[in-house]
């Protein structure tokens, strides 16, 4: 539901290197949360890391990292980040902690590579020291290039096996791709921390396949993560005039894109006849019109116990938060918040601390915390 927003308290400005620090406090009465600015004056922030020491990567599509240490944005950002392909959707995406990362300080990072005529989704993993990569091997470049600077996918998350899982968009003018078992636009890949491919993958020994392809027949996926009480991957991806999608992913499935959607293209044209076709699966929920979701978070905590187990979604176009009510895998109910804010949420991410954390795109975007109201 729409809220009006109102200003409780107002605190110093303070800016560092370009990037304004914690400025006022907002509240929804009645909405039992309020808004604290963490950072703002962000060049095109589109994800969020939280580090074990209570430090923070936020990661700038435009190719940089800034560091959030004890309220306090770095004025520089992290030095040996490699060269992105900063062209409209194209950028620096996701940065993930190896599940071993306090031991050995690897991380591992999605991003756009390439030129006009030839560019692509990359992983890399590297080392960081605290204030520096170095060591830097790419682990996987999606097959084949595009000359879209569009539908990248870029999102990661870790298994409990500690493989890692990657999504790749369709690159839009490619959708057929994501049907075809020797590509990797419309799959979500899964391969273990050193680029190979898993032995167990869906499709590992079959010919003309390529082997980290664990699902298919995708769009365009901004949000991907593993819920460790049911085991369950869930997955979002941009219709495309309607038809974002929810999925719950399950390897070797078929997701259908483009032979089923529930939308229709940009010029209202019909993309396909069919909803349902036999061998695809069907979303948990899909919104038509479009949202444009990016990034995802299923809630636990205690900070918020109604929303224990709730799925939120940032929203793009929707300009709001939609929290995805849940149980034993099926949405129930939803509800829009944080649409007061009148921003584009392009990440959404619960903290270790319990609150959440909204990331507001563009080139002023800001970082978030959702704390309990008065």
């Amino acid at each position: 539901m729409k809220r009006i927003l109102t200003a409780t308290a107002i605190a110093l400005f303070l800016s560092v290197g370009g990037v304004a620090q914690a400025q006022e406090t907002l509240s929804s009465p009645g909405a039992g949360y309020k808004i604290v600015p963490v950072a703002e004056g962000l060049d095109h922030p589109w994800s969020l890391t939280f580090m074990p020491d209570g430090s923070m990567f936020i990661i700038e599509l435009t190719g940089q990292i800034r560091i959030l240490r004890e309220g306090v944005v770095s004025p520089d950002p992290v030095a040996g980040v490699p060269e992105v392909y900063f062209e409209s959707q194209g950028g620096l995406f996701d940065v993930l902690l190896d599940p071993d990362f306090a031991e050995n300080g690897t991380v591992y990072l999605s991003y756009a590579h390439g030129t006009p005529d030839e560019n692509g989704t990359r992983v890399a993993r590297a080392h960081f020291d605290g204030a520096a990569l170095s060591e830097i091997g790419v682990i996987f470049d999606a097959q084949p290039t595009k000359d879209t600077p569009v539908h990248y996918g870029g999102r990661m998350v870790f298994l409990p096996d500690d493989t890692l899982l990657v999504t790749v968009g369709d690159g839009f003018d490619y959708r057929e791709e994501a049907q075809k078992l020797d590509a990797d636009l419309g799959k979500i890949i899964r391969i273990n921390r050193d680029g190979s491919v898993p032995e167990d993958n869906p499709f590992v020994g079959r010919e003309d396949v390529r082997p980290e392809i664990w699902s298919y027949g995708h769009r365009n996926m901004q949000g991907i993560l593993y819920d460790e009480a049911s085991g369950r991957v869930y997955e979002h991806e941009h219709g495309a005039r309607g038809g974002d999608e929810i999925n719950i992913i399950e390897p070797g499935k078929n997701y259908g894109w483009p032979v089923i959607t529930w939308g229709v293209d940009y010029s209202g044209a019909r993309i396909s006849p069919y909803t349902e076709y036999e061998g695809m699966e069907q979303p948990v929920l899909y919104w038509t019109p479009s949202i444009a979701p990016c990034g995802f978070t299923l809630y636990r905590g205690t900070v918020f116990p109604q929303w224990d187990g709730d799925l939120f979604v940032g929203a793009l176009a929707a300009q709001h938060v939609r929290r995805v009510d849940m149980e034993d895998g099926k949405p129930v109910g939803q509800e829009e918040l944080f649409g007061e804010l009148g921003k584009r949420i392009r990440d959404v991410r619960t903290g270790p601390d319990g609150y959440l954390y909204l990331v507001t795109d563009g080139e002023d975007g800001s970082v978030l915390r959702v704390e309990p109201g008065e």
